[in-house]
Parts: structure tokens; C-alpha cells; sequence
């Protein structure tokens, strides 16, 4: 049995960014059936593809669609710290990290929630080069167990621009969401950013433009053509609850 988690800072959304969200959900669910391991990423920093992940993960879970959100960011991971998530017994966490290293087992380290088809898998101590984790046959196998045992496995990932650890990624993952911020990031980046995917044969699911103001949704179409993707929170900032990474 896994550990029941406690997650401390869950802000009230405004109406029209919680119904967002949940049409970014309804349309996850329409992805083939063997569309189970979901890469949340973005090309660059504070895009808010933590937030994004965090609350498509949430969404998925109360529509009773089994679902695990497993923090990736072997390097920077901020999600325990800005989410509040502790264990409900106050012993310390596990994470990603301590089982592919081969310190926890799996089941030291998957949090339970309050919503009984939600369950996590944070990372509790960052490494300074995860590579040797990633590329070794314990993560390999535990997508494959996620994938097995969940409808949904979503994953927080790196920046694409920064770390090669998005390849490793989703090279094991059936698909990918990038995080585009409106008026931000460059299109050089977020050509780049699929042309890495294209490479690590991760199918592109879709795009996400964050932080809209006006006109943005047109720039990224007519800048990413056939890669324009849905949009959510007109006027939105994630820095408003969180400092994204």
C-alpha cells in the first residue's frame, strides 16, 4: 500500500481557468488508448508546464481516470517545496530519484491523495547529471509499469532548451504537450523544442499557448501552423501562485 501525501498549497483557480483546464482534459481523453505516458514540457523556463502538469494530473484524477503524476526534474524540482507536499505520517519523503538510484522501492516512494484514482511520484533529492539514471534499465522498466497500471502517467519534465533529459523521456513516453508562454517564447525555440521531439520519436499531442493576451493565439498560428494547439487562461499568469522552473 502506498503512503497517503498531504498537499498543503492547493489555490482556488478562477472559474474560467479551471474550465480551461478541464477542456485541456476532455481532450487528453480523447487520445488513443494507448496514449498512457504524457510528457508535460515546455522549450524554455517558467513557461508553466509544472503548473499545467500538476493541474491536468488533478483534473484527470477527479474525473475518476486513474492517474499518476511523476515528478521528473531530476535536477531542479521545486514541486514538493511549492506545492507543500509532505507524508501524512510526517516520516521524510522518497522520491524518483532515491528509487532509480536503487535506495527506495517503488512503493517507498508513490503517494496516494485524497482523490482515490490520484496517486504521485515526487523528486525529493535533485542530482546534478540524472543521465545515468535515465538512460538505465530501472526507469525503462518502471515506464513500463506506470503505464500498465495507470490510464494516465504524466510527467513534469525539464526544459528541452536547457538538458537532454527530455530525449531520454520521452523517448519512453507515448506522447508529448508542449508548453508555449504567449508572447515569450521564440519561435526558434519552439521549433527547436519539436524538432527534438520528432528525434526522440515522441509524437507531438498538442500544444498549450500560457499566459494569453491579445492576438497571441494568432502569432502562434501563423508562426507554428499545423502545431497550433489549444490555448487556456485568457490573461493568466502562473507566477501568480507559483514560481515555475
Amino acid at each position: 500500500m502506498s503512503m497517503k501525501a498531504i498537499i498543503e498549497v492547493n489555490p482556488r483557480l478562477p472559474d474560467a481557468l479551471e474550465e480551461a483546464l478541464n477542456r485541456l482534459r476532455v481532450n487528453a481523453s480523447f487520445f488513443d488508448g494507448d496514449v498512457r505516458k504524457i510528457m508535460v514540457v515546455s522549450a524554455d523556463p517558467d513557461e508553466g508546464k509544472s503548473f499545467v502538469a500538476m493541474n491536468l494530473w488533478r483534473q484527470m484524477a477527479a474525473a475518476r481516470e486513474r492517474s499518476i503524476l511523476v515528478d521528473a526534474n531530476l535536477r531542479r524540482s521545486v514541486m514538493v517545496k511549492q506545492y507543500g507536499i509532505s507524508r501524512a505520517d510526517g516520516k521524510p519523503l522518497s522520491g524518483l530519484s532515491h528509487y532509480l538510484a536503487g535506495e527506495k522501492a517503488l512503493e517507498d516512494c508513490v503517494l496516494s491523495t485524497d482523490m482515490a484514482c490520484g496517486d504521485l511520484l515526487p523528486n525529493v533529492k535533485n542530482v546534478a547529471n540524472p543521465s545515468l539514471l535515465l538512460e538505465g534499465e530501472r526507469f525503462s522498466g518502471l515506464m513500463d509499469q506506470l503505464g500498465g497500471q495507470y490510464r494516465h502517467v504524466i510527467l513534469d519534465v525539464p526544459p528541452l532548451g536547457l538538458f537532454a533529459d527530455g530525449d531520454r523521456i520521452g523517448h519512453l513516453c507515448d506522447g508529448a504537450i508542449l508548453i508555449v508562454r504567449a508572447g515569450v517564447t521564440h519561435k526558434k525555440a519552439i521549433q527547436n523544442a519539436i524538432a527534438q521531439l520528432e528525434r526522440a520519436d515522441c509524437p507531438m499531442l498538442g500544444i498549450v499557448l500560457n499566459r494569453v493576451g491579445a492576438g497571441s493565439i494568432k502569432i502562434l498560428g501563423r508562426y507554428y501552423g499545423k502545431y497550433y494547439g489549444r490555448h487556456y487562461g485568457k490573461g493568466y499568469r502562473a507566477d501568480k501562485y507559483f514560481k515555475e522552473t
